[in-house]
């Protein structure tokens, strides 16, 4: 508590400690691709040192006003049209963290700092239809990408069954060839029966010569021999 002698001492300034609402003023922004936005804001500021408040600045308001505005228009300008309107939440923060260590030297906190509006300038009809070509040119390059995706998907799955054909026809083939094999093989073990042996003989019957204890078997296939062999004392 101070005490205030009449006619010696007076209060210089009074500060409000409680949260300072800041209209910020609308003002035109050019984006990265040269399109007007006309933007304003709003600022929440609480005064935690006065004195330096009311001896560090001339006048913290306007201060605090031209801050956000300049500070707004570098953020907005980085950005394309598309992104500055969608992107609300992004500009807030970007513009809080570049405010908030400027003014932290006169004694003020950011509280947080709103966009109200973000509105098309005067060129908005003809930056319509550049948007509109905008939109166009993107449909255009994303039906380009999907046909060329498809296209390739295609392509592969016609390479992936064509290899699979191949495939199987070798197998085919190669089971083919063994079940030919086996074929055969049962053939050559079966067809040669013992008739065969007896007309292919050597030894011819008639009346005057008996056959022989141990005929010479002529056959028509080793494994008939071998058989002929195994069932005849040769």
């Amino acid at each position: 508590m101070n005490i205030i002698m009449p006619y010696i001492d007076s209060v210089a300034h009074k500060v409000t400690t409680k949260d300072i609402v800041l209209d910020i003023p609308s003002q035109e922004v050019i984006t990265k691709d040269n399109a007007v936005l006309i933007v304003n804001a709003i600022a929440y500021i609480n005064i935690v040192s006065p004195e330096k408040a009311v001896y560090g600045v001339e006048n913290y308001i306007l201060a605090i006003q031209n801050l956000v505005q300049t500070s707004l228009r570098s953020i907005v300008g980085e950005m394309d049209l598309d992104d500055a309107l969608s992107s609300r939440d992004a500009i807030k923060a970007k513009l809080k963290t570049a405010i908030s260590d400027d003014i932290a030297d006169w004694g003020i906190i950011m509280k947080t700092v709103e966009i109200q509006d973000i509105s098309l300038g005067h060129d908005a009809e003809g930056h319509g239809e550049q948007a509109a070509a905008e939109r166009e040119r993107r449909a255009v390059v994303t039906r380009a990408d999907g046909q060329k995706a498809a296209a390739i998907l295609e392509a592969e799955g016609r390479f992936e069954a064509s290899k699979r054909d191949a495939q199987a026809k070798v197998v085919l083939a190669e089971g083919t060839q063994r079940a030919i094999q086996k074929v055969t093989e049962a053939i050559q073990q079966t067809s040669c029966r013992w008739s065969t042996c007896w007309a292919k003989s050597t030894w011819k019957p008639s009346a005057t010569s008996p056959p022989p204890r141990t005929p010479r078997w002529w056959c028509c296939r080793p494994t008939c021999r071998r058989r002929c062999a195994a069932s005849w004392a040769c």
